[in-house]
């Protein structure tokens, strides 16, 4: 009977969340797959009377005296945590909580309507990536590449202006800035995680040299420059695979059904994501958001969705391979669990799946036996695709540093010389040059600053994670991909049970021990 009253509080802030929630993610779907003023002020309304119920005092202080109390119920006692997360991430003024949400969501609905204009038509950031992959004339090049970045001027005054609110909010709390606590309220130390991060730095500064320098060999001969600039890479960010000096899939894969090719992949581990795919918007057209997401509507198991712009080849069975792994997540949690609970235990470890089944598309089992790839010509290339897989992981791990390091300091400083800072970290990094005189807000064409902020961190803790989750299937079954028993590991030890534990419990739990980078710096070892 003592803990009576927590089980009620919950039960009642459960009731009065839920219910916006699952309207807030009907309304953001809407606005993502028909960017109208209409459906951007149905969500942005909705968003905003949800942060209102989440930034209630009251019911933090509620929340926080029951966590003082005495609680022997794990579960009542992770749902009291979780809430308390969950409210102080939302407590501020109601000025400020209406300015932030009405700027983040004229932002990223910027994003979502967004073309740029390249020679004399509006073209898609798919058209883009074509250029930047395939074509050798330097000043098409150059274009697309500045086009790539033409969103970046129109929205970094209101990101630097979403920071200085956030911070306003944040240090009324106690924290020095934003960033700082929402590492807290994501249960993540700010020394340990850069300690990590300095840690995969050191561990790839020399294979990523190596690789870069026979990288821009190559590229320098096939431009006639030495002097190679950030548009003749593959990508606007330098942040995915080129293909240059690899084995390109298109080919092989140019004629498949990337939806399908999903699909079947989760049906070899008993996961059903038929009506995954059937309540999915999967392909390109005007007004549509171009990146790609999953989102779980209601966390009943039943109304999970994908949103991507599916074209032929390798890169997009890529993104929906990654994309499923999160609804895979989703779909495989525990409903017994309270609704508070029904989420996974931590952005990373969803990222973690994704970014496993993410890899497969350059497996050599996988092209065969679920793509039905010619086993031959697959073997032909084996050794150069599990190269590629490990340069990849190289590649965006150093990405991953630019990311977190830029946005601890712009919220340590939003009126510092972002523009330079960005370029310092891309060449620390990446080691790319910014072009000669160039000034322009190059780092806010990365949608994630305005939308998504701090979370960029939890993909490379994904990466680790998934490196780690990896080893301990192949360590405890003999493989990952046809084996029953890895599908098992995976739902039973990591999918289903949700948000019942912290992050760290779930991963020791998992695989027998805490995070760590030497599974990442394994696979790495293809390259050295």
């Amino acid at each position: 009977m003592a803990n009576q009253g927590p089980a009620r509080l919950v039960e009642r802030l459960t009731e009065r969340i839920r219910g916006l929630e699952i309207d807030f993610h009907r309304a953001y779907w809407d606005s993502q797959i028909d960017a109208t003023d209409e459906n951007e002020r149905s969500r942005a309304e909705l968003e905003l009377e949800l942060r209102k119920v989440k930034g209630d005092p009251i019911a933090l202080a509620e929340v926080e005296a029951a966590l003082d109390g005495e609680l022997h119920d794990p579960v009542l006692r992770r749902q009291l945590e979780v809430l308390r997360l969950a409210l102080t991430g939302n407590q501020m003024d109601e000025s400020q909580r209406e300015r932030i949400v009405e700027i983040s969501s004229a932002v990223e609905s910027d994003f979502a309507s967004h073309r740029p204009v390249l020679g004399d038509k509006k073209v898609s950031d798919n058209e883009i990536e074509q250029v930047l992959r395939q074509s050798n004339d330097d000043e098409e090049r150059r274009a697309a590449w500045e086009a790539s970045k033409e969103i970046g001027e129109a929205v970094a005054p209101r990101i630097r202006e979403l920071a200085r609110l956030r911070n306003q909010a944040a240090r009324k709390l106690g924290f020095s800035d934003h960033y700082r606590m929402s590492l807290d309220l994501q249960e993540l130390e700010e020394t340990w995680l850069f300690g990590l991060f300095d840690e995969l730095e050191a561990l790839t500064n020399e294979p990523f040299a190596r690789w870069k320098f026979d990288l821009d060999r190559r590229l320098s001969e096939r431009f006639g420059t030495a002097q190679l600039a950030p548009w003749h890479y593959a990508d606007p960010f330098f942040q995915a695979l080129p293909p240059d000096g690899r084995v390109s899939l298109d080919p092989l894969l140019e004629d498949k059904d990337a939806a399908e090719l999903a699909r079947k992949t989760f049906a070899i581990w008993h996961i059903d994501l038929s009506g995954v795919m059937e309540a999915s918007d999967l392909y390109p057209r005007a007004n549509k958001c171009q990146h790609a997401f999953c989102l779980d509507v209601d966390r009943s198991g039943k109304d999970v969705r994908i949103l991507a712009n599916i074209t032929p080849g390798e890169h997009w069975i890529e993104v929906m391979l990654h994309e499923s792994g999160h609804a895979a997540y989703d779909l495989c949690i525990d409903q017994r669990w309270p609704y508070l609970l029904r989420r996974p235990a931590h952005i990373f470890v969803t990222e973690a799946a994704a970014l496993l089944s993410g890899r497969l598309v350059r497996d050599p089992e996988w092209l065969t036996s679920v793509a039905g790839v010619d086993a031959a010509k697959v073997a032909k290339v084996a050794d150069q695709l599990r190269a590629a897989t490990a340069t990849q992981s190289l590649l965006f791990t150093r990405w991953c540093l630019v990311m977190t390091h830029f946005e601890r300091d712009l919220y340590s400083d939003p009126e510092a010389d972002l523009d330079r800072r960005w370029w310092e970290l891309v060449e620390r990094f990446q080691l790319v040059r910014a072009p000669v005189g160039r000034r322009h807000p190059d780092w806010a064409a990365k949608i994630h600053l305005a939308v998504a902020p701090v979370y960029y961190q939890n993909y490379l803790l994904g990466d680790v994670l998934a490196s780690q989750l990896l080893a301990t299937v192949n360590k405890e079954f003999g493989g990952f991909l046809g084996v029953p028993e890895a599908g098992e590991f995976l739902v039973d030890r990591v999918f289903r049970p949700g948000n019942l534990l912290r992050w760290d419990s779930l991963v020791e739990e998992a695989t027998g021990r805490q995070l760590e980078a030497v599974d990442l710096g394994a696979e790495l070892s293809h390259l050295l």
